[in-house]
């Protein structure tokens, strides 16, 4: 028990300096313009198609639940109210990050963690290059600016998914549908999933980077820094949501 501890809050150490490292050489030249774009594509691009379907599943769901409990009460008029804020509140930015956290973070770590058990870390130190500011400072910006990106689009795909269950296939009015989605819905609904969203990318990466440069011991070690991205990662997503809605609202 006295071990896991202490192991717990050595990998609070250890992530603490790497975030301090990440601001130091987020303003020391060289500056990485080509590997931040490359990442944003990988991030953004790359995790578009499953981030859309994610969202417009959810948009379905969350109408067909919402719409048979709501018709009891006569207030069915009020499911794009709830799909429309629960997109844009909770459940596009947190699902979103789970997903990019799953795909993107897992690959941060397994990428950045072969580097480390082949010691091509090393042959960068060698060679005058910092491996923060190659590997790390272009990663945690990237999925820190493109989640935002990418959650916007989830709640415009989440809304629609709700609109074509709600009209298409229960047969609701199409204008009362989007009145309802937009009249509740305010400026600070939208930018506080936002605010989140950028703060889990930022999560999602800082701590896939950190499993890779802490792999060890070969293809075992890099294949658990992968799965410990993952699983730290969402974790830390899920609890940080918390107290971020709680200081946002």
């Amino acid at each position: 028990m006295k071990l896991k501890i202490l192991a717990f809050f050595s990998k609070i150490g250890s992530l603490t300096e790497l975030f301090i490292s990440f601001i130091k050489w987020s303003f020391i030249p060289p500056f990485e313009i080509r590997e931040l774009i490359r990442q944003m594509n990988k991030i953004g691009v790359d995790s578009l198609p499953v981030v859309v379907l994610t969202s417009s599943f959810t948009g379905m769901v969350m109408a067909l639940q919402t719409y048979s409990v709501l018709v009891r009460f006569s207030a069915e008029g009020y499911v794009g109210s709830l799909v429309g804020l629960s997109m844009v509140r909770e459940l596009g930015c947190v699902l979103t990050a789970l997903v990019v956290a799953g795909r993107c973070g897992s690959s941060m770590g397994a990428e950045i963690g072969t580097m480390k058990v082949t010691e091509q870390i090393d042959a960068l130190l060698a060679m005058a290059t910092n491996p923060i500011n190659y590997l790390v400072v272009p990663r945690v910006w990237a999925a820190t600016l493109v989640l935002p990106m990418l959650v916007s689009i989830s709640n415009v795909i989440g809304i629609l998914g709700g609109y074509f269950i709600t009209v298409g296939l229960m047969g609701a009015n199409s204008a009362y549908y989007w009145k309802a989605t937009f009249e509740f819905m305010y400026s600070s609904d939208v930018t506080s999933g936002l605010i989140k969203s950028a703060f889990f990318g930022f999560i999602l990466s800082i701590i896939g980077c950190h499993e890779g440069l802490t792999a060890s011991h070969g293809a075992k070690g890099v294949g658990k820094a992968t799965t410990s991205a993952v699983v730290i990662g969402s974790i830390t997503i899920l609890i940080s949501d918390f107290f971020l809605t709680k200081l946002l609202f």
